[in-house]
């Protein structure tokens, strides 16, 4: 069965795209621990990031420096966090979280599909 990133891959579950290749996914985290909180993905779905090839590991690590760039540049922010833990969605992740304060805020914003759309045209405006 399809991981729930696979179906946002295939257009099946919407999201906030903000960046995409032949082989790599960047869309807004839909819970984020801060403002432009996004999720960075390969393509083919493997459990595991640790389980990826040599070529899709770095090729993903290439893809989600990119991605933190345009998110640098469209948040104000320190710096950008990357946080690989894996456990919730079997499908290798890399979070890339906005610094403002601390790298995990004490309480969780929310943000309404408008706003996170917002957010995502901000980013995506600034990913060469």
């Amino acid at each position: 069965m399809a991981s729930i990133f696979t179906k946002i891959i295939n257009g099946e579950i919407p999201c906030h795209k903000i960046a995409e290749s032949e082989n790599y996914f960047a869309f807004l985290d839909i819970n984020p621990w801060e403002e432009g909180h996004t999720l960075v993905i390969p393509k083919r779905e493997v459990d595991y990031i640790f389980d990826l090839d040599n070529e899709t590991y770095e090729g993903l690590m290439a893809f989600s420096k990119k991605v933190a760039h345009a998110v640098e540049k469209a948040i104000p922010c320190k710096r950008v966090g990357v946080l690989v833990e894996g456990l919730e969605v079997p499908h290798a992740h890399v979070h890339l979280i906005p610094i403002v304060k601390h790298f995990i805020p004490k309480k969780k914003p929310k943000y309404s599909q408008e706003e996170l759309a917002k957010i995502a045209e901000k980013i995506r405006a600034n990913f060469k």
